[in-house]
């Protein structure tokens, strides 16, 4: 469609229009005059068109016209394309944009209500049409899931790759930006267009006090069948921005202090200031189902975050190497993923108590091998949780050469383990740029404090590892353990699960006794900044190996940031015959208890 505006003559609104020509040898694309009668609906849908290099027009009505009615032109006998081998002309096929096959909701009459625009992701525009609509449907499930999260009935219409969302006035809009499927998300001014100059009229009264004292641009553009804005994105650009002029510092097109952005479909414009970007990606759940190994740590949920938001519906499984303490940190952990990124989907966590096999492993196996061997036994069980909900792969968090158990000959013999498709999505990632997403995805906090469990780290373990050695290795080992842990699991529903009922209340203390020796678990910087009256600094590091050295005669409160790392480090010490507690609520909590200087 050509940006000019349609010319008018003689009760016909002639537009120039590319159409489709179909030949035997194929399709090729021809520009053509259509010819429209005023008074009908705005390019009417015809059932076929026939081509003369001059016009489109309908089957038994003379060139240049439609329905019968005759344009100024069509009087002047015309030259129809010819074709050799045969004597009837071929219909040209028209293709306007489709109505929407899924719900149409009308948006609602409420003055107070948000209108919000969602912008497909370019994974889903350039599906082929069947493609695109199941991703579509599944878009709108998760999406209308978002919604509900925050208590909010869905009110949802969906038109030309776009998404119109109604939301009370104080709704929260940053949920819709991480369903996966949508590239961008924007709140927005909802007006009829009828013309050009109620479209300016309209846009300097939205716009003109923000651009009050500041440099501005117009970025204005039609989507869908632009035959149906009878106005070009450039005219309305220039002539917006004419009126917007007096009130601002002038314009700047190369780096504006404010845009006013503005979109034209279907006889209506839409207004609004910015485009708050969104994650892009697919629909969650249009790639199948995968398992991730989680371990709480920056790494695993960082790997799990990438394979949603390319489709997959994930599954989680936890092999508790650190008690009840490791437990509660990997939940705080799945929780924020599952809320803040499972829109449309209910994940589970699958907590499997890895002490047998930890025993079982450090009894019958060569120290160098333990941590390959460690992984190993972790897809495997990974592997049968996995065929048991029908899930296409396993995710792990490894890069390549991050530990000395994943270099690139340990990670092949760590494959080896299971037939079960591996999928690595941070191989080839630096740790601080896992870090940077950790910290954009939700987790960062509580991934560092969730400590290093693992106690199966030589001092010289193996980085080159082969193949034969570690099964042999292996081959000592009894393991029926795997499937004797797998059956004893824990499963939790990670949407409705409240992480706050999974305290260790034996544990805990809101307040520190007289005679306790209290230890601050944090870092140096934190605990020069301000700590507890009398409190040692022990980093959490060296505490694990210290404690079997203090008094077991004192009692110890200790605390830090969250809780997580001396809730564990207490649990620790129980075991071994101390009376330690940690502080509930970390250093938030215990600072408000304690005694004025």
């Amino acid at each position: 469609m050509s940006d000019r505006a349609p010319i008018v003559q003689d009760r016909v609104i002639q537009i120039q229009q590319e159409c489709v020509e179909i030949t035997d040898s194929g399709k090729r694309h021809v520009r053509a005059t259509v010819a429209i009668p005023v008074g009908k609906p705005f390019l009417e849908r015809p059932t076929a068109y026939r081509l003369d290099r001059r016009s489109c027009r309908g089957a038994g009505q003379a060139p240049g016209s439609l329905d019968g009615v005759a344009s100024s032109e069509s009087a002047a006998p015309q030259k129809a394309m010819s074709r050799p081998t045969q004597e009837r002309e071929d219909p040209i096929r028209w293709y306007p944009p489709r109505t929407p096959t899924l719900e149409h909701h009308p948006m609602g009459d409420d003055p107070h209500a948000q209108l919000v625009l969602l912008r497909f992701s370019g994974d889903i525009s350039i599906k082929a049409r069947a493609t695109r609509h199941q991703f579509v449907r599944r878009l709108l499930h998760n999406l209308r899931d978002a919604i509900a999260s925050q208590g909010i009935d869905p009110r949802v219409r969906i038109s030309h790759n776009r998404i119109f969302v109604e939301l009370p006035e104080n709704a929260v809009v940053a949920p819709l930006t991480r369903v996966f499927g949508i590239q961008s998300v924007s709140l927005v001014y909802e007006r009829t267009a009828a013309n050009l100059d109620e479209i300016v009229r309209t846009g300097e009264d939205v716009f003109k006090d923000k651009v009050r004292g500041k440099t501005f641009a117009v970025r204005a553009r039609r989507v869908g069948n632009r035959a149906r804005v009878p106005v070009s994105a450039h005219d309305v650009e220039c002539q917006l921005g004419a009126a917007l002029l007096p009130h601002s510092n002038g314009v700047d097109l190369s780096n504006p202090q404010f845009t006013a952005h503005l979109e034209l479909m279907d006889g209506e414009a839409y207004y609004f200031p910015t485009r708050i970007p969104a994650y892009a990606g697919l629909p969650l759940g249009v790639e199948g189902r995968a398992v991730a190994l989680l371990s709480g740590g920056f790494d695993s949920a960082v790997a799990a975050w990438q394979l949603l938001r390319r489709g997959v519906a994930i599954e989680y499984v936890f092999c508790n190497l650190g008690g009840e303490t490791h437990q509660l940190g990997v939940l705080r952990v799945a929780k924020v993923l599952a809320d803040n990124w499972h829109y449309g989907h209910r994940p589970q966590l699958h907590a499997i108590d890895f002490e047998p096999v930890v025993d079982e492993l450090q009894t019958h196996t060569s120290k160098r091998y333990w941590q390959i061997l460690l992984k190993r036994m972790m897809l495997r069980v990974a592997e049968r949780i996995a065929q048991e909900r029908h899930a296409t792969g396993i995710i792990t968090g490894e890069a390549v050469g991050q530990v000395s158990s994943q270099t690139l000959q340990n990670l092949s013999v760590i494959s080896r383990a299971t037939s079960q498709m591996i999928l690595r999505p941070l191989v080839g990632s630096n740790k601080d740029e896992i870090i940077r997403m950790a910290e954009e995805i939700g987790t960062f906090e509580l991934s560092k404090v969730v400590g290093e469990y693992c106690n199966l780290v030589p001092k010289r373990p193996a980085t080159s590892a082969s193949l034969e050695v570690v099964e042999a290795e292996e081959d000592r080992m009894d393991l029926s353990i795997l499937d004797e842990v797998v059956s004893k699991r824990s499963s939790f529903d990670l949407r409705s699960l409240n992480v706050d009922t999974f305290g260790l209340p034996e544990l805990e203390v809101t307040k520190v006794p007289d005679d306790a020796s209290v230890i601050d678990l944090r870092t140096r910087h934190q605990f020069d900044a301000w700590h507890y009256p009398n409190a040692l600094r022990l980093d959490f590091a060296h505490a694990l190996q210290a404690y079997p050295r203090f008094d077991k005669s004192k009692t110890y409160v200790l605390y830090c940031d969250f809780g997580l790392m001396s809730a564990h480090l207490a649990e620790l010490m129980r075991k071994t015959g101390f009376d330690a507690f940690h502080f509930k609520g970390g250093t938030r909590a215990i600072r408000k208890t304690a005694p004025s200087a």
